[in-house]
């Protein structure tokens, strides 16, 4: 539903827009449904309902590729480590790892991860002139 409602005036809103989710699993059978309702300060001109689709499904890759990562593969959410800046830091390193293993071609970053700990693949300490 481009375009603000009758009634609707927050600064700088341009658009609102509904996005309506369903899963199924491979037979076809309805698992969850959700609506989710946003806005956005980029006009219509700029980004039609598909655009918006588009920069929606772009947000959760980055969150699939990096911040789940982060958290399945490093357990990054059970951290105790929430003084000064040791969790930005622990995370800024996180990030390294992830960036190096994907730069020397692992798309399963964990695998990646076991690789280099049992020393199958030294790559990325050669991409970073440690070997």
């Amino acid at each position: 539903m481009p375009g603000a409602p009758k009634g609707f005036s927050l600064p700088y809103v341009e658009q609102s827009f509904r996005i309506d989710r369903t899963r199924q699993n491979l037979g076809g059978d309805l698992l969850s449904s959700e609506t989710v309702y946003g806005v956005t300060s980029i006009s219509t001109p700029k980004a039609s309902p598909e655009r918006l689709l588009e920069l929606n499904r772009g947000h959760w890759s980055i969150e699939n590729q990096s911040h789940y990562v982060r958290d399945v593969t490093f357990a990054e959410d059970n951290s105790r480590i929430r003084k000064g800046a040791g969790a930005r830091v622990l995370s800024t390193f996180r990030n390294i790892v992830i960036g190096l293993l994907r730069l020397a071609g692992f798309k399963n970053i964990a695998q990646g991860v076991r690789e280099m700990a049992f020393g199958k693949r030294r790559t990325v300490l050669r991409m970073i002139g440690i070997l």
